[in-house]
């Protein structure tokens, strides 16, 4: 298992009249907790990009269970439980202050350039396989 904790602060353009935070909103802080797990464990997006692999969204599920508002700090709890092999996915909780706010999860396919499904590069394997060998046990 793989974890990774990032910090947001809701800013007043992602909140509605009510100072809630917009549903719609929590996608792009999914996007922030995922890209923050994998450049905290040394493969930021950029570099699988570079590789030549993309890592659209295939699927998501998001569940609200208390609001957030404005200038709240969100903490994102990023997990990828499971090794990939064709899809990555990963789960996420959101918390403001130790109240879990929502809970959800991402699952991307790895797609070349031409966006034809393809294995995960080497090094993204390499790399899982050495944060789940630390973590073993």
């Amino acid at each position: 298992m793989l974890r990774g904790t990032t910090e947001i602060r809701v800013r007043y353009a992602e909140t509605d009249m009510m100072g809630i935070a917009y549903h719609g909103s929590y996608l792009p802080w999914l996007e922030i907790g995922r890209t923050e797990l994998l450049r905290a464990h040394g493969l930021p997006y950029a570099e699988l990009e570079r590789l030549g692999y993309r890592l659209p969204v295939i699927d998501v599920a998001l569940k609200y269970l208390r609001p957030a508002l404005y200038d709240d700090v969100i903490r994102i709890e990023s997990t990828m439980r499971e090794k990939p092999l064709v899809r990555l996915r990963i789960d996420y909780e959101l918390f403001r202050g130790e109240t879990l706010i929502a809970r959800g999860h991402t699952s991307h396919a790895f797609l070349d350039r031409e966006n034809q499904p393809i294995r995960p590069p080497a090094v993204f394997m390499d790399a899982v396989k050495r944060w789940f060998a630390g973590n073993a046990g």
